[in-house]
């Protein structure tokens, strides 16, 4: 006999609440295994298959494609050991027959162990005879309550006799529903019509005329002229961040200018050798960990509750990226056993991660220490609000020609500028200044970092 179990959506860590569902990989009626995707989620981090912890027949789905779903929402419906067109039953093979395998997400499992899992049927009808798979594939799916409409997503989005909206990127979506710009009244430019990311910036820069205008939340119309902008995605997880970094962190920032013309001049003889290049970003990671092993107060957290300051014996060197989805900050586990070579095809992997939406949760949590390399956008200096729950970020801004007096001569040099901001609670004034005086060393005469190793 079959048992129909709900699968809902996981924890995806790090405190997120929702996600979008961005493809079904699985239609009603398919037969499935266990620990297979069935469906791909956006969540404010990252792009997710979720796999499903139970093998049997989909008898039901819920939430069309671009729509929101909080965590805990139902997602699809399984009949375990149902048999499948007259032949045996498909097993649950999971603990105890229909237990689950406890990976919901491969590499991090479920938020309770598989023994302790509680078998859930669903509260929503469901098919008269959905306990066979030859009634599953000829029932209708359960009747739901209709899911609001969407900009940029019509009703029955997954049906696609319906005549689904030409749009394959999730950002396109985002940036039209964040902006109530319906999709449906869009030509697209791409091939076959698809609705591409110009399409729609063309519109949301007036070069296309547009009758809608952007409503409150309540409502009412907002003023002529201006529009409203939701916190969510990533912007609203960044927005939730940085307010209680602000709120729990009495934060202090120094800054120090540096000459670091011997650095791009030893960067340029190791790229000069033939092996494989080494990035600045690499170097200057390479600088981070040393000075941190000198200075381990910094590479630490806050436990309120205890009231103690937690040092790592490790550091995960979180950079920040800059993305078409928004600032985040991968990262890279290990730093300090990492070599400069090992640090650049890390640094190059989560990078081309996250610029195409495939950074998992893993690759942004547990950071102990953040380098932000704001001056590739142009800018010297900065004061970083520091990525909660670490105490430190250091910040680097452009490297530039500017006068400097260079052993008692004015002359031309590579001058950067170098920032840290950190947590007053975990160290006074003279360790961060210990602490970036040496990195300027370190930037300044590159031989001072090998005697650290």
């Amino acid at each position: 006999m079959a048992q129909v179990l709900e699968f809902k959506l996981p924890d995806l860590g790090e405190g997120l609440t929702e996600a979008e569902i961005v493809r079904w990989l699985v239609q009603v009626g398919d037969v499935v295994a266990v620990d297979q995707p069935v469906v791909e989620v956006e969540t404010a981090k990252a792009m997710v298959e979720v796999p499903c912890p139970y093998g049997g027949v989909v008898t039901a789905r819920f939430g069309e494609e671009g729509t929101e779903l909080p965590v805990g929402a139902p997602l699809i419906t399984v009949a375990v050991g149902a048999p499948v067109s007259g032949g045996p039953e498909v097993p649950a093979k999971g603990a105890k027959g229909a237990e689950g395998s406890g990976n919901v997400l491969v590499g991090y499992g479920t938020s309770e162990a598989p023994a302790r899992r509680r078998r859930v049927r669903s509260a929503r009808p469901e098919p008269a005879a959905s306990v066979a798979a030859a009634s599953v594939a000829a029932a209708p799916a359960p009747v739901l309550p209709a899911a609001p409409a969407l900009p940029g997503v019509p009703a029955g989005a997954t049906d696609r006799s319906a005549g689904p909206v030409p749009v394959i990127s999730p950002l396109v979506r985002r940036l039209a529903r964040e902006n109530n710009l319906d999709l449906r009244e869009l030509t697209g430019s791409g091939p076959e019509g698809l609705i591409l990311r110009a399409d729609v910036e063309k519109v949301l820069r007036g070069a296309v005329p547009r009758e809608q205008v952007a409503q409150s939340p309540s409502g009412s119309s907002a003023p002529t002229g201006s529009r409203r902008v939701p916190l969510k995605g990533v912007r609203g997880a960044v927005a939730d961040k940085l307010s209680r970094s602000r709120r729990e962190i009495p934060d202090a920032t120094c800054w120090v200018d540096a000459d670091a013309t011997e650095l791009m001049r030893a960067r340029a003889a190791m790229n000069a050798s033939g092996g494989p290049k080494i990035s600045l970003l690499a170097l200057l990671a390479r600088i981070c960990t040393a000075a941190l092993a000198r200075f381990p107060e910094l590479n630490s957290t806050v436990d309120l509750a205890a009231r103690e300051v937690v040092q790592f014996d490790h550091v995960h060197l979180g950079f920040a990226a800059q993305t078409e989805r928004g600032l985040v900050v991968p990262v890279v586990r290990d730093a300090h056993a990492r070599d400069a070579e090992g640090l650049t095809a890390e640094f190059a992997r989560l990078t081309e991660a996250a610029r195409d939406g495939r950074l998992t949760p893993a690759d942004l949590t547990g950071g102990t220490f953040t380098l932000n390399n704001y001056g590739v956008f142009g800018v010297d200096g900065s004061t970083p609000i520091i990525n909660h729950p670490e105490a430190a970020m250091l910040g680097v801004g452009r490297i530039i020609p500017k006068p400097w007096v260079h052993e008692g001569e004015l002359a031309v040099r590579q001058v950067v500028q170098l920032s840290l901001t950190f947590d007053h609670r975990v160290c006074d004034g003279g360790t961060a200044g210990g602490f970036l005086r040496h990195v300027a060393d370190c930037v300044e005469q590159p031989a001072v970092l090998l005697r650290t190793l």
